[in-house]
């Protein structure tokens, strides 16, 4: 299909097509000429990927740019891939600390869970932010609030897994996608949870 159709089947206008062209966020198409090319279903699938990126996730254009480079080269290690996945993903990291206890209160939390981790992942240093924030704001988080939490994640995690493709670069693109487009579900989730249970509360008060 020409642009124009591509652009049309996915909502898009030309320009913002090619724009995307431009910054690397959608491959080129099939040259036909010195000026048109052609597109197939790949690229529909990608742009739709790409507006999903940008729009509801919330992310920056080299934000996105990075999530897509390492779909399309994953690299051997699942592992390390995720890793610069989540650092490309919002929040931002807070700067180490210490160099002998660089993120001290992700460590305190995740050692409470009794979780195992890698302290150089990246979401190491993206825990330890979110705790400083709610400690500076005069909410830090309380320990039955954590277990509860973690609780929970641990359950999602596990489903999560027990999904994930055996194939490697299918593992990487379910698992970087994955935690991309996911994340912002379970925020809003949480949020009209939090709706619904105040909702019946106030009914059985009444």
């Amino acid at each position: 299909m020409r642009i124009s159709a591509l652009a049309a089947d996915a909502g898009l206008p030309v320009a913002t097509v090619k724009y995307y062209l431009r910054e690397g966020l959608l491959h080129a198409g099939t040259a036909t000429s010195a000026t048109q090319a052609t597109y197939d279903a790949g690229h529909l699938r990608r742009l739709r990927l790409v507006r999903a990126l940008l729009g509801p996730v919330g992310l920056s254009v080299q934000q996105a740019r990075a999530v897509l480079q390492l779909v399309d080269e994953p690299g051997d290690d699942l592992y390390s891939t995720l890793g610069r996945a989540v650092s490309a993903l919002p929040p931002a990291a807070a700067p180490p600390g210490d160099e002998s206890d660089p993120y001290p209160r992700a460590r305190a939390a995740l050692t409470a869970l009794g979780q195992v981790y890698d302290p150089d992942f990246p979401a190491v240093a993206q825990l330890e932010g979110a705790l400083a924030a709610a400690e500076s704001a005069g909410m830090p988080m309380s320990a039955e609030r954590l277990a509860h939490y973690g609780r929970v994640l641990s359950d999602v995690a596990e489903f999560d897994l027990d999904r994930m493709p055996q194939e490697p670069r299918g593992a990487v693109e379910y698992t970087v996608l994955g935690t991309a487009l996911y994340e912002p579900v379970l925020l809003a989730l949480r949020r009209l949870a939090h709706q619904d249970a105040a909702l019946r509360r106030l009914q059985r008060a009444e």
